[in-house]
């Protein structure tokens, strides 16, 4: 996503990104390392640093203002870039792609313009518990480029309420 993010920002004439993005949860739960992740692909940061969460409820929102970019056709994880030129890749739980989207509805489109806590997708967790490997939902800085710094909170929080962390860009 970098890359790409990087060339549209040049032909639209900004060429940095600077300043702080607070990015909230987009489930509520329990914040927990990410290195606790059980998918080397998250815990190692492969895709980019951040945390994850121990989800409750059953509405997955929007962690930023911004544009959705991607929203994976089994509808378990997407993609939001602020206008800031932040990348926020969502992930929910470890086994979900598996799962065809069952346990997934989509609530959002790719293109979208949405604000910090606008639902994107809602799922069954009870179906999701019984099916997944993992409900642990990475939420990762995916343009780990562009960042100078993270700054991780902790503890339990509430979907579009509770910053998670605050990035300098």
């Amino acid at each position: 996503m970098g890359f790409l993010s990087r060339i549209r920002r040049l032909i639209s004439g900004q060429t940095e990104i600077a300043g702080v993005v607070n990015v909230y949860a987009p489930v509520s739960g329990k914040i927990v390392a990410i290195e606790k992740v059980p998918d080397p692909v998250f815990s190692e940061k492969i895709v980019g640093d951040g945390l994850a969460i121990e989800p409750k409820g059953q509405l997955i929102k929007a962690p930023i203002d911004g544009t959705i970019g991607k929203i994976f056709e089994t509808n378990h994880a997407f993609s939001i870039e602020s206008n800031q030129g932040l990348e926020i890749f969502v992930h929910f739980g470890i086994g979900t792609v598996e799962l065809r989207g069952n346990g997934f509805k989509r609530l959002a489109e790719e293109g979208q313009e949405v604000k910090m806590g606008d639902v994107i997708l809602e799922f069954d967790i009870d179906y999701l518990k019984q099916h997944t490997d993992s409900l642990l939902t990475p939420v990762l800085i995916a343009n780990m480029e562009d960042i100078q710094g993270i700054d991780k909170k902790e503890g339990n929080l509430e979907a579009g309420k509770d910053i998670i962390f605050s990035v300098k860009l």
